[in-house]
């Protein structure tokens, strides 16, 4: 059966905003790549879109030149796995627990935490409890404040109630205990919607530099992100990274800006396609409820 005039329409309607809409995305990025690949000082003329004018590796061997950017890689680096680990472990414990019907105080711990979804106790107070406990200027006030998410929760809780009692029915026969139940029936089950957790978590993770902002101020601590935004902030941050380097490189910047983007965007749009086909399926099981 065709489709009538009136579907016809809207399919070219809607293949032409999805055109516009991967455009508006697509082109700044694109056009960041080619400055970043371009001679500084000609950028600075302007009139470069979609293509290098002048090609050059400049602004990238400045950048890989400055030690300070791998120091920041590793801190990042080290932050997104261990934050991601604990984050699925902490939250997935607790996510299986509250799934139980049979938990004792079980609706009052969700309405607790639907509270939080919608009040918080404000930046200060926040700064003030980081600081009593230690905190600040360490690497797990990366790691610690957000190693709960109730959000996160409530989808991997809808997925763990979705699974068939019987599952655990029968492992717990064979011998099983609560651990083994979790760890090697109930998170192997839960892999897509898992992976999608993990996605958000780590996307956050490395992209977060308002922790570093807030809460550190040793150096060796800083995030990659947050060497980037003192590069885009600051002219300091860029004459750090042309230590080293002659002075008659073609480079600005603002090119150095534009190469430190793609640098520090780079691994998180390698890892992104990996995971997700695992995004879609993730979202869906963990969102309804039957």
């Amino acid at each position: 059966m065709g489709l009538d005039r009136g579907e016809k329409i809207f399919n070219v309607f809607n293949v032409l905003f999805m055109l516009f809409f991967i455009a508006i995305i697509v082109l700044p990025l694109i056009n960041i790549i080619a400055l970043s690949f371009n001679d500084g000082y000609d950028a600075m003329k302007g009139g470069i879109y979609l293509f290098p004018r002048e090609f050059t590796l400049v602004n990238y061997e400045t950048i890989l030149k400055d030690t300070t950017i791998y120091r920041a890689f590793g801190v990042t680096i080290a932050k997104t796995v261990i934050g991601v680990i604990g984050h699925l472990v902490i939250t997935g414990a607790a996510a299986y627990a509250l799934s139980k019907s049979y938990l004792l105080g079980r609706k009052i711990f969700i309405r607790m935490g639907v509270i939080t979804m919608f009040f918080n106790g404000g930046m200060i107070p926040s700064f003030l409890v980081a600081k009593s406990l230690g905190l600040t200027n360490s690497f797990w006030v990366y790691i610690i404040p957000v190693l709960f998410s109730f959000y996160d929760m409530i989808i991997l809780m809808n997925f763990f109630r979705s699974l068939p009692e019987s599952i655990e029915e029968s492992a717990k026969i064979d011998g099983a205990s609560v651990l083994q139940v979790f760890f090697k029936i109930i998170v192997p089950l839960s892999f897509p919607v898992l992976a999608t957790i993990a996605l958000f978590h780590g996307v956050y993770q490395w992209n977060d530099f308002f922790v570093a902002k807030l809460y550190v101020t040793d150096k060796s601590l800083y995030p990659i992100q947050y060497y980037l935004y003192q590069l885009l902030t600051s002219a300091g941050a860029a004459n750090s990274a042309k230590a080293g380097v002659y002075i008659s490189k073609a480079f600005t910047t603002q090119s150095l800006q534009q190469a430190t983007m793609i640098v520090t965007t780079l691994p998180i749009m390698l890892i992104y396609p990996f995971l997700q086909k695992y995004f879609i399926s993730g979202m869906l099981v963990g969102g309804v409820k039957e």
